[in-house]
């Protein structure tokens, strides 16, 4: 009896820890400029299925998530965040919905590089 009550112990134990073992936090930059902004990100970000908690921080720029990475990624959290209007590191928006937001959430966005070509007679 001992030993199915160890076995049952452990097998919960290990199932609890699997639970867990799915969260994972990471800082993400995130360009926005005020609190409609920021609103704006962690709505975005918090209706990705997996994620469970999302922070965006208007001084530093960084949006700080921990989500559940056998649900979701990275990628999918940052295309959540072009999709509401703000660029990351590895995703733009779209220019329509950037040019919908309000004036004061118009952030400076970086220069898309040049074709080598432009400018060149042929």
């Amino acid at each position: 009896m001992k030993t199915k009550i160890l076995s049952l112990t452990a097998l919960f134990v290990i199932g609890a820890a699997s639970v867990f073992a799915g969260n994972k936090k990471e800082k993400i930059e995130v360009k926005g400029n005020c609190g409609m902004c920021e609103t704006r990100i962690e709505k975005a970000v918090k209706a990705v299925d997996g994620v469970s908690k999302a922070d965006w921080s208007k001084e530093t720029k960084v949006l700080e998530v921990t989500f559940d990475d056998a649900k979701t990624s990275t990628y999918k959290i940052e295309m959540a965040v072009a999709k509401a209007g703000h660029d990351t590191q590895h995703h733009k928006a779209a220019d329509d919905v950037y040019n919908k937001l309000p004036g004061c959430c118009k952030y400076e966005r970086a220069e898309q590089k040049k074709d080598s070509h432009e400018g060149h007679q042929h």
